[in-house]
């Protein structure tokens, strides 16, 4: 079943072009829970066969996961908040607990929107909380398409050296997302350093 799922990317991603991984991209990056695993690695393959750009296919999945990021953004901004402070008692997410929330991702949205895009699972939702924040959005969009970029270019490389073997290419990701990971700790732990040194530095001046 998972092979005929493929087949059926693989063959819509060839027949809509760049504009079908922006929109697939798109679905992944919002709240519908579709795999990346297997939009990009085929539009790779595709590339490696001379049918597609691989530069294009890149720029297109990134496209593609700003836009759906945006969706759950935007979705924070005009409905979440209110929400939230009416039911979110209820969820053990009293008003001060949000606007503890909020102060947190205008000191650190940055890094934590960053860091959210190459987290599975998370990715998909990093966005609601950067817009309850009202985290700058030109600020949003940047450390999105960061963080989005690495992932697609890991999916569009592995596609294109692996090929359309949807398991080669996650017994592959295994290990490429581990390291991701660790990597990860050690820019968030500089980063953290380096805030803490800022701020005693502050209070010291």
């Amino acid at each position: 079943m998972l092979d005929s799922f493929v087949q059926f990317i693989l063959h819509s991603v060839d027949g809509m072009g760049y504009a079908g991984i922006v929109i697939l991209m798109a679905l992944e990056s919002s709240f519908v829970p579709f795999p990346s695993e297997v939009v990009v690695p085929p539009a790779g393959y595709l590339a490696a066969q001379g049918q597609m750009n691989i530069y294009l296919v890149v720029i297109s999945g990134i496209a593609g996961s700003v836009i759906g990021a945006l969706v759950n953004y935007a979705l924070a901004v005009y409905m979440g908040r209110g929400l939230l402070l009416k039911y979110g008692k209820y969820f053990l997410l009293p008003p001060e607990k949000l606007d503890k929330m909020e102060k947190y991702f205008n000191n650190h949205g940055e890094i934590t929107t960053f860091a959210g895009r190459l987290i599975p699972v998370v990715r998909q939702y990093i966005s609601f909380p950067a817009g309850l924040a009202g985290m700058n959005m030109g600020k949003f969009v940047f450390y999105t398409s960061f963080g989005a970029g690495i992932w697609v270019v890991v999916l569009a490389v592995m596609g294109y050296i692996v090929g359309n073997n949807i398991e080669l290419i996650k017994t592959n990701l295994r290990p490429i997302t581990i390291i991701t990971m660790c990597l990860l700790a050690v820019v968030v732990g500089g980063y953290t350093l380096w805030y803490r040194t800022r701020r005693k530095n502050a209070a010291g001046a």
